[in-house]
């Protein structure tokens, strides 16, 4: 196993209580010092950020007590699970920066002796065959403060129930005519140890069995004994597992297990504003056409946070910054996109791109000059060095950065005002042109030769500096500004209301007529730049020259901090 970094834990610099459980085991001697945690995906989709917590944690407690980690595809449903996204879980984790140790296991590979411990059972009379269909079963639980009713199956004999529990793994029933479950206890104020399934009948292939088996193992049956035969220690579960825990503690009881008995612990599971992290509303976002796919910037997948530009140094000291907790909360996603903006202010490499063009014409320039000016790559990295940025006489810059009657407090171009152009010199604007409209088309102006860098001989100063780019040598690209793709930021916390009510239309704005500098040109798929005054931008792993605008330069999580501490 290995990992980029040791984890940082709790912000507060206290241990967390799973360090604080795992160094009680050690000094114990529970495990023999041992520690072994898993991360368990079921492949019916692809990773997304909740996840991300899930293993960076599993990783780093590995790495801080010279544990190992595997990665186990919880593969007990055969409807749902495919091996693109075992394929996908693989290449999201390597992404973030983790090796697991040994290849990917699946409980898949437990079938047969999962199946030969439900048959033990029912031998010591712990598990019967049920012939009631599942909303009859889902009613005879009762509810909370409510008794249950036992089944009138829940007392046939023992070679009854292994006669037809052998028959359900032939295939001699339909889907629904019988389960297999646990007999607990039917009046159990925990619901879940109310006599729960554990065998199904599903005649459906299985991508890695194919048509062995037509029976297949619940995920709380699987769970803890796949847990138990890879030798895991501390299995960690988000806290809606709470509730399951002493399930999983009573199917370990009834078994003779090969490796120590794990323990489960729970944590608060990660909830991000304006985020969901259902994969199974994320899967409709997909199916219903809101998004493009599961790799779609605007998802809070792994892959849509890597296609849309997040580093996964910013995701890995993000996680360790929220450490991990005993209650649900939820974290302010301008808290991660301030995690982001930091790791690339360090890392991008500066660029100039027009994204909305407005042309100005240099009327005392040179006729055919072209001047190669200096940009630094990046202040934050001098060794990052400079780049050669082409000048000419006709320039594109942004709409936004000429007003002809500008409002107060407005420092860029405006008719007679002098500004300094990014790495090139002072310009006045002088004149305009306006289309059948009244829309400006072109600006005039005069540059100051003796201004070159941006610096004026004489001292004068100016109050607006703004970004260019060479309309001889621009190059033409895509650009694609995002916003919240959930226009509430809890769209999960309202009673009776689809969460994909709250999918805001305007997410995505896509700007075709874009003018890059020319180096853009040569920018690396998948690489991230910073378009000065603009943002940072992702250039497109598939498309060349198209960039998603992965955060802007604005940080809005220092800005809600302060409005915090003001009291607004």
């Amino acid at each position: 196993m290995t990992s980029p970094e040791p984890s940082a834990g709790d912000p507060s610099g206290s241990v967390d209580f799973i360090r604080e459980r795992i160094m009680a085991d050690n000094e114990s001697g529970t495990y023999g010092g041992r520690v072994q945690t898993r991360f368990p995906p079921e492949p019916n989709g692809y990773l997304h950020i909740g996840h991300a917590k899930a293993i960076c944690l599993n990783f780093a407690l590995a790495e801080e007590f010279g544990g190992t980690v595997r990665l186990r595809m919880d593969d007990t449903n055969p409807l749902t699970e495919d091996t693109d996204f075992i394929a996908g879980i693989e290449q999201d984790i390597a992404w973030l920066g983790f090796e697991p140790d040994g290849p990917t296991v699946f409980a898949s590979d437990y079938f047969e002796q999962l199946y030969q411990w439900a048959e033990s059972l029912i031998e010591r009379g712990l598990a019967y065959v049920d012939d009631q269909d599942a909303e009859t079963i889902s009613a005879g639980r009762g509810g909370f403060g409510q008794k249950g009713t036992d089944s009138p199956w829940r007392d046939r004999s023992t070679e009854e129930n292994l006669g037809q529990f052998r028959q359900m793994r032939d295939g001699a029933f339909d889907e629904g005519e019988k389960v297999l479950r646990a007999k607990i206890d039917m009046n159990s104020p925990n619901m879940w140890l109310r006599d729960p399934i554990l065998y199904r009948i599903r005649k459906v292939a299985h991508y890695r069995t194919e048509d062995h088996w037509c029976i297949y193992p619940t995920y709380d049956w699987a769970h803890g004994q796949s847990d138990a035969i890879e030798g895991v220690t501390h299995s960690l579960c988000t806290l809606e597992f709470d509730v399951h825990r002493p399930l999983y503690e009573w199917c370990l009881d009834q078994l003779d297990l090969p490796n120590d008995r794990p323990q489960q612990i729970e944590f608060a599971r990660l909830n991000i504003t304006h985020t969901i992290t259902s994969k199974r509303k994320l899967a409709r976002l997909v199916d219903e056409g809101h998004v493009d796919g599961w790799d779609d910037p605007r998802m809070p997948t792994l892959r849509g946070l890597r296609r849309r530009g997040y580093p996964p140094a910013a995701i890995r000291a993000f996680m360790d910054h929220i450490g991990v907790a005993r209650v649900d909360g939820t974290v302010e996603i301008e808290l991660l996109e301030s995690f982001v903006r930091t790791e690339l202010n360090q890392s991008a490499l500066r660029r100039m791109a027009v994204l909305r063009p407005l042309k100005v014409i240099i009327t005392n320039w040179p006729e055919g000059q072209t001047d190669w000016l200096e940009g630094i790559e990046n202040p934050e990295d001098p060794e990052a060095g400079t780049r050669q940025i082409p000048f000419t006489g006709e320039l594109w810059i942004e709409q936004d950065d000429f007003k002809v009657e500008p409002p107060p407090k407005y420092y860029r171009l405006t008719p007679g005002r002098e500004v300094r152009l990014r790495a090139g010199y002072f310009i006045t604007a002088q004149d305009h042109v306006l289309d059948d409209d009244g829309n400006v088309i072109e600006v005039h102006c005069t540059y100051d030769p003796e201004s070159r860098g941006g610096q004026a001989p004489d001292g004068r100063k100016v109050k607006s500096t703004i970004h260019w780019v060479s309309a001889d040598h621009a190059v033409d690209g895509q650009v694609a500004l995002y916003d919240r793709l959930f226009t509430d930021p809890y769209p999960t916390g309202h009673d009776d209301v689809d969460p994909l009510d709250f999918v805001n239309p305007a997410s995505r704005e896509v700007l075709v007529d874009v003018k890059l500098e020319p180096v853009l040109e040569h920018t690396p798929l998948g690489d991230v730049v910073q378009f000065e005054r603009l943002g940072y931008f992702a250039h497109d792993p598939d498309q060349p020259m198209l960039f998603h605008r992965t955060v802007g330069l604005r940080d809005e999580w220092a800005r809600i901090q302060k409005r915090k501490q003001s009291g607004g």
